[in-house]
């Protein structure tokens, strides 16, 4: 989320509050709660933790505000009234949230300081390319990104032209990101990198990558 950073904590709070409201919930996991309405038998509550956001009598409150007469609660968290609801309606979304302060040049040192030390946060000037090495850095995590290298055989990997692919990628990922049909084809592969016990290592298709492996495809 791009903000900026001379406007202080409004524009991110009203951004917050738009992404909330169409049930967008940012830097969040989903309620550890387990919910299943049933036809009958009334309401089931259990918790395997001490609540101290929620009751059996706030719980079955909520539940008779959606019409839901029969249906099995374990709560595995203390949670708020509102994940509760959250679980309820069962169409929220979580993901996580980079916060990108930018113009830092326009205010004091003490202000940038404390925006940088706030959670999931990052502070730029795209005006004058301060922190950008860093920002970059930070995407790649939070887009859980991973970057492999191919080479020929008798040649020298191709360090110009990276495969990026998202963190956990297999062999077979890399198959189909070359083409479609280079699975079908397959019979192995070498991998020299972080996810190999040795360089190389013949390894199959579903074999794990790690960021920066470098890898040569045989086919049949």
């Amino acid at each position: 989320m791009m903000l900026d950073a001379t406007k202080g904590e409004v524009q991110r709070s009203l951004l917050e509050k738009e992404l909330e409201s169409v049930g967008i919930r940012l830097n969040k996991h989903k309620p550890n709660i387990y919910f299943k309405p049933k036809k009958g038998g009334g309401i089931s509550f259990n918790s395997t933790v001490t609540l101290t956001q929620c009751s059996e009598k706030l719980v079955q409150l909520i539940l008779h505000e959606y019409k839901i007469f029969n249906a099995e609660v374990l709560f595995r968290e203390d949670c708020s009234p509102d994940e509760f609801i959250d679980v309820i309606v069962g169409n929220r979304v979580y993901m996580p949230c980079l916060y990108v302060y930018n113009k830092i040049d326009q205010i004091s040192m003490e202000e940038v300081d404390r925006l940088a030390r706030k959670p999931n946060s990052v502070v730029i000037s795209c005006g004058m390319k301060l922190n950008l090495d860093y920002l970059l850095e930070m995407l790649w995590e939070y887009l859980a990104l991973t970057c492999i290298y191919t080479k020929k055989r008798g040649q020298r990997p191709d360090f110009t032209d990276a495969i990026i692919l998202r963190r956990g990628a297999s062999v077979e990922h890399v198959c189909h990101r070359i083409h479609r049909s280079l699975a079908s084809q397959f019979k192995y592969a070498l991998v020299w990198g972080t996810s190999t016990k040795y360089s190389p290592q013949r390894v199959g298709l579903t074999h794990t990558m790690e960021h920066e492996d470098v890898i040569q495809i045989v086919k049949k």
